[in-house]
């Protein structure tokens, strides 16, 4: 919908988009109404409709995003150019990275999948395949060069990114461990994983 003049959609659009994510991470999707996302803005419930047609809509948002920032901060790195188990070190470091700063989105992309409608799961489930196989080829390149041990590509693909995504919930900063002690560690338990 086309913004008057003088409207402040540049600074409300970010601000409703940073409740709901909020919200939606803290209470889940099905929980929170758009009167609460309103309240977090401190604007009435119809505002909202300025900036997004429903909650449905502003949900594959938010996971649109979340999934546009990883697979541009993803093409930044040149991992076909490096050797497989370079590749997949440099895959393992990554997720950790990226996925660790961002606690409340990947809350959101992957337990708020079920509650996307079809053309919204289709889109973002496409997202996350591309993603996935960058890994899977990975993994594959290794597996031809005799460097990884796999029984399945897809499979040890979907295994090692749950068991990355898997240190948001746990990991806090000023814990026992660096982010690079525990980027070390899975990257340790990745490469036994796959036999390298």
């Amino acid at each position: 919908m086309a913004r008057t003049q003088g409207s402040h959609s540049d600074i409300t659009g970010p601000r409703i988009r940073a409740a709901a994510r909020a919200l939606f991470a803290r209470h889940g999707y099905a929980a929170v109404s758009m009167r609460q996302i309103a309240g977090e803005v401190g604007v009435q419930a119809g505002a909202l409709y300025n900036y997004t047609s429903d909650k449905q809509s502003l949900l594959a948002e938010l996971m649109r995003e979340h999934m546009d920032d990883l697979l541009a901060a993803r093409a930044e790195v040149k991992s076909g150019q490096l050797a497989p188990l370079d590749a997949l070190e440099g895959f393992v470091r990554f997720h950790i990275g990226f996925h660790i700063e961002r606690p409340d989105e990947v809350f959101i992309a992957y337990m708020e999948l079920r509650a996307l409608e079809p053309a919204n799961f289709a889109e973002i489930e496409a997202l996350r395949r591309q993603y996935e196989d960058e890994l899977e080829g990975i993994l594959r390149r290794g597996a031809e060069a005799g460097v990884f041990e796999i029984e399945d590509a897809k499979i040890t693909t979907l295994a090692v990114i749950a068991m990355l995504t898997g240190v948001n919930t746990w990991y806090r900063k000023g814990g026992r461990l660096s982010l690079e002690e525990v980027e070390a560690i899975y990257w340790g338990m990745v490469r036994r994983a796959v036999g390298a």
